[in-house]
């Protein structure tokens, strides 16, 4: 496992690797459509997400068409990515749960909340994961949160940021919130995200390309692990 140096001289390198494809500058989306986007952008590129909230955006009158629509009509968009028909299901729960709570479309008032409670409400809702969470909670509430999913926790624990039998998501998030300081944490985000779909796919990972072969802890090792990270939505009404 690297140290907290070399693990610094590990970030100092990824970000300097990849500043150039990270998502910096684009302004926050209001917190429900943030909410919508990391359903669509959890283990999924940036520009698969961007897509398919695009086509929602393009198909769709609104949030309420959305939610009136068929399963299978909000699944088209999401049919580029994995667990398609799982992201449906949590995106009509979740316009339904905050139609019924609010009768309209609107997150904004968890910005008057403070950053535990706001955090304490967004987990509540039943289609939210730690990863929706933690992109909301970065994205568009200031907080400091690293959203994980599989492929960031891959990278993280190739790369040796994280120990490889680390397997609490809600532990590893904390390592590496500890580790990236907050205004770095939505480059991290990108860039780790940037890395793995380039370089460090689960079953054949290209480390002779990858810009951090030489310093990543089992690319140098030549024994790379299979290693997911489950995903744990809330048990959904049938």
């Amino acid at each position: 496992m690297a140290t907290t140096i070399n693990k610094q001289k590990l970030l100092n390198q990824l970000f300097a690797t990849g500043k150039k494809s990270a998502d910096t500058g684009i302004p926050p989306r209001p917190v429900l459509e943030e909410f919508i986007y990391a359903l669509c952008r959890e283990d999924a590129t940036t520009e698969q997400a961007d897509a398919a909230y695009r086509y929602l955006r393009e198909h769709f009158f609104d949030w309420n068409e959305v939610r009136v629509s068929s399963l299978r009509e909000v699944e088209e968009a999401f049919a580029d990515l994995p667990h398609s028909e799982d992201r449906a299901q949590r995106l009509l729960l979740l316009l339904q749960e905050v139609f019924e709570n609010t009768f309209s479309f609107d997150l904004e008032d968890l910005h008057k909340k403070g950053l535990k409670q706001a955090a304490k409400k967004l987990a509540s809702h039943q289609a939210s994961t730690d990863y929706s969470s933690a992109w909301v909670m970065q994205r568009s509430l200031g907080g400091h949160a690293i959203p994980i999913d599989a492929p960031t926790l891959r990278c993280a624990r190739r790369l040796g940021l994280l120990e490889a039998d680390q397997e609490e998501i809600e532990a590893s998030r904390a390592s590496l919130e500890h580790l990236i300081p907050k205004a770095r944490g939505t480059v991290f985000t990108d860039v780790v995200s940037n890395l793995a779909a380039e370089f460090c796919g689960e079953e054949e990972p290209n480390c002779p390309a990858c810009p951090l072969s030489g310093e990543c802890a089992r690319g140098q090792e030549g024994a790379i692990p299979t290693v997911a990270a489950g995903r744990s939505p809330r048990s959904k009404p049938r």
